[in-house]
């Protein structure tokens, strides 16, 4: 039985609608992204209004406590009442920060995470703009962060600040190289870095399975690129009090904290779409009647939680030990899988199958 994507459905219907009122092709594709990017913004805040819940649930469950329990049953209610909270507090600016760089970073920061949804592929038939380029178009997006927190750092006009975004960006540049590689092999076995044709191409046999050394290396270097745990020190508050976020307050740092959520959930997404099968059903589940965009939000939290449960079991790692594993493990790791990938595509070719 064929799944009904009731999101398709209301796509097609506004898209016949805008066609029957006599709507040029060039308004309707604008109407449409509009749209699209709006409820990639609905999915981006309810995600963060749930995950901010699941990690402090998480984070007491391994650490063998209670965790939020006071607003609501079991503390449902908890991350309502801190957004509340957030919003009432003073935006307070010091008094010596470089106003201008101090206010737009906490702005920048979220934009990337905002566009990065653009090219992701959250079912059959549910992705805002299909490039020919999507991979290319995610990482080139996402790499801009670092500007943010450079901003940040440089804006505050303290020193542990400065010391906290200069870590950041050395850690994100540092750490997008192996992470690129990761995802060379996957394109090499695609032959496209088209989205939807590198979920097409994992209908029967995930790439987790022939590229798992490349699933590592991304899962790796995605926690250095999110600033998580144990990767976390460009905030490590024992050294730099809280890092390029020690002068942000109330909503502004609400912004920095938000976009960190919303990084999670996009490198997660990219790590259902090119190791995962993306919307692709389990194997030997495709008969269930279960939506394709389930099956993905499904794979996506399992990544999630596998983020968190390393972000809650080990120790903060030294600047210097996280520097030379990623250049002198990470990199040769995944240009060994490259090589390897290449040789095993040739062979695949010259034998014909």
């Amino acid at each position: 039985m064929e799944n009904i994507n009731l999101f398709v459905l209301l796509a097609n219907w506004l898209r016949q609608w805008l066609e029957g009122v006599g709507a040029s092709p060039d308004v309707i594709e604008v109407v449409m992204d509009v749209f699209g990017t709006v409820g990639a913004l609905v999915f981006i805040l309810l995600n963060a209004l749930i995950l901010v819940l699941l990690e402090r649930k998480a984070a007491a469950f391994f650490q063998q406590r209670y965790g939020p329990n006071r607003w609501g049953p079991k503390g449902v209610f908890q991350t309502i009442f801190d957004s509340l909270k957030l919003l009432s507090k003073e935006d307070i600016i010091p008094k010596a920060v470089d106003k201008w760089v101090f206010k737009i970073a906490a702005y920048l920061i979220f934009i990337p995470a905002i566009l990065v949804f653009a090219v992701i592929p959250f079912g059959e038939g549910m992705i805002i703009s299909d490039l020919n380029i999507g991979i290319f178009y995610f990482v080139a997006v996402a790499s801009t962060a670092t500007l943010a927190f450079l901003m940040a750092g440089w804006g505050s006009n303290n020193k542990y600040s400065l010391i906290g975004g200069m870590r950041s960006v050395a850690q994100m540049v540092s750490y997008e190289i192996p992470l690129v590689f990761s995802l060379v092999g996957v394109v090499m076995l695609t032959g496209s870095m088209k989205m939807s044709a590198i979920v097409a191409a994992q209908t029967k046999v995930w790439f987790i399975l022939p590229q798992f050394l490349a699933f590592l290396v991304y899962f790796i270097a995605g926690h250095a690129e999110l600033n998580r745990g144990p990767f976390d020190m460009p905030e490590g508050e024992q050294e730099i009090v809280a890092g390029p976020y020690t002068e942000y307050s109330g909503m502004r740092w609400a912004l920095f904290f938000l976009a960190e959520y919303a990084n999670l959930v996009a490198v997660c997404s990219i790590a259902t779409t090119m190791f995962l099968g993306g919307w692709n059903p389990i194997p030997g589940l495709g008969f269930l009647p279960i939506p394709t965009y389930v099956w993905f939000v499904l794979k996506v939290y399992f990544m999630i939680m596998l983020f968190m449960w390393t972000r809650w079991t080990f120790p903060r790692v030294r600047i210097d030990h996280l520097m030379h594993f990623g250049w002198k493990v990470l990199i040769p790791v995944s240009l060994v899988n490259i090589l390897v990938t290449g040789i095993g595509i040739k062979i695949y070719q010259w034998m014909g199958w």
